[in-house]
């Protein structure tokens, strides 16, 4: 027999036997663990909004008192020259 072969007597070996038995509440927990995970991730996105938005007004406070756009100040004075 070919490997392939062997992996689909198993198969059916496995088909074969009696299924075992399902918890009658199954569908309830199911149900119960998909919405603890939807609300958990609905919380992880809303917290990942409030820090993004956070960050853009902390940057845009940053920029406000600094003002990255505008030329720095000269240190010293030009020199004067041909009066």
């Amino acid at each position: 027999m070919s490997r392939h072969e062997d992996r689909e007597a198993a198969v059916r070996r496995l088909l074969d036997t009696p299924h075992p038995p399902v918890p009658g509440d199954l569908s309830l927990r199911a149900a119960a663990r998909g919405a603890r995970l939807r609300r958990r991730a609905l919380g992880v996105r809303r917290a990942l909004w409030a820090a993004c938005a956070v960050a853009a007004l902390a940057f845009l406070v940053w920029a406000s008192l600094t003002r990255p756009w505008e030329a720095p100040p000269a240190e010293t004075t030009p020199p004067l020259e041909g009066w």
